[in-house]
């Protein structure tokens, strides 16, 4: 099934490992957060035991380095997408509070980017991702 929309990641390729699954997964929840309609339905087993529902369509993760980033930022920002990001300063912090702090007290040039959340059209994310490769 082709969906509508496309859901992607762009992360920092150099990050370590448990970095990259970190920054992952707070990008994904901030995406349903902001796009419920992402979110499929609740799934049950053969048992009729429940389990939460997963995002609905595959999720596309790209490495990039800093720049390729902060190309695609500018992208998102011209195209007025509504985003997620993951600045390197969060690595420090240890709950949302000074999470948002740290984004704030930083101007959009000052923000040290090591991943960013898209959700948007098919068209519009293949344009913004076009030269980005899959992260590995």
């Amino acid at each position: 099934m082709l969906y509508p929309t496309k859901t992607a990641l762009i992360i920092r390729a150099d990050l370590a490992g448990w970095q990259k699954a970190n920054v992952a997964a707070f990008l994904t929840g901030g995406l349903a957060h902001r796009f419920p309609e992402m979110i499929g339905e609740p799934y049950r087993d053969a048992d009729a035991h429940l389990y939460t529902p997963l995002v609905r369509e595959p999720v596309f993760v790209y490495g990039a380095d800093a720049a390729e980033i902060r190309r695609t930022y500018e992208r998102a920002r011209n195209r007025n997408l509504d985003f997620a990001i993951y600045t390197e300063p969060l690595f420090t912090t240890s709950n949302d509070i000074d999470n948002r702090a740290s984004v704030a007290a930083c101007t959009r040039e000052q923000l040290d980017l090591v991943g960013l959340g898209l959700h948007a059209e098919r068209k519009i994310i293949d344009k913004m991702t076009n030269s980005l490769k899959f992260l590995s």
